[in-house]
């Protein structure tokens, strides 16, 4: 994807020095000059934020949010650890409070403690990485953080529509998640019943008594 941007930013600037090449360099001025000031206003936004974060963090509100999803937790994630349900609660807490240097560390630990048959990523290991992706957000604070910088008269009335479309988007990937995984469990008891029931007591019984037989 990289490449991509690169190949196009330079095929893009060839045309504009060959086509009209005495708006190639002020245009590149002006976009490294519009750059640097909206960088500046990130960061400053960003520091607001995350000091706010960071009290909530030192208030114990990530971690009463977090107590709070525990139970709801035990029932998505069935079957894992204590250490594991830390570790998801932390993360799914933190991603919502939008503190992404939290949720990130706290998400690999939670994949690492999870039980796996160690070849393939269990339905839980699945469900996690879903809920990351489409986690919902009581806080966009990246999303805000650009909208302050870019001079919108109200950063933060997002906040609705965004924890609207999240609220969607993470309950339709948990119901997709849980019907695929009801599913394939469904398909693996339907081979292990037709193994059972018609290879295995055929297989056995002229295996044991074949000599005997004779």
């Amino acid at each position: 994807m990289n490449a991509a941007f690169t190949l196009l930013t330079l095929i893009s600037l060839v045309m504009l020095t060959v086509l009209s090449p005495q708006k190639a360099f002020p245009t590149l001025i002006e976009g490294v000059g519009g750059a640097v000031a909206l960088a500046f206003k990130l960061v400053a936004v960003y520091a607001v934020w995350l000091s706010v974060l960071k009290m909530a963090e030192a208030t114990g509100l990530d971690k009463k949010l977090s107590r709070g999803l525990r139970p709801l937790i035990r029932k998505l994630f069935k079957g894992e650890s204590d250490d594991a349900y830390d570790h998801i609660s932390v993360n799914l807490a933190s991603n919502m409070l939008g503190m992404g240097g939290v949720a990130t560390p706290a998400g690999i630990k939670a994949i690492g403690s999870m039980r796996s048959d160690g070849v393939r990523a269990s339905d839980n290991m699945i469900l996690l990485v879903v809920i990351n992706a489409t986690s919902i957000q009581l806080i966009p604070a990246a999303v805000i953080a650009i909208r302050a910088a870019n001079g919108s008269a109200d950063a933060a009335d997002i906040f609705l529509p965004t924890f609207i479309s999240t609220a969607v988007s993470t309950l339709s990937g948990i119901l997709i998640c849980k019907t695929l995984s009801l599913k394939d469990k469904h398909n693996k008891n339907d081979i292990s019943y037709d193994l059972n029931s018609i290879v295995k007591p055929d297989f056995c019984k002229k295996f044991k008594y074949g000599r005997n037989d004779k």
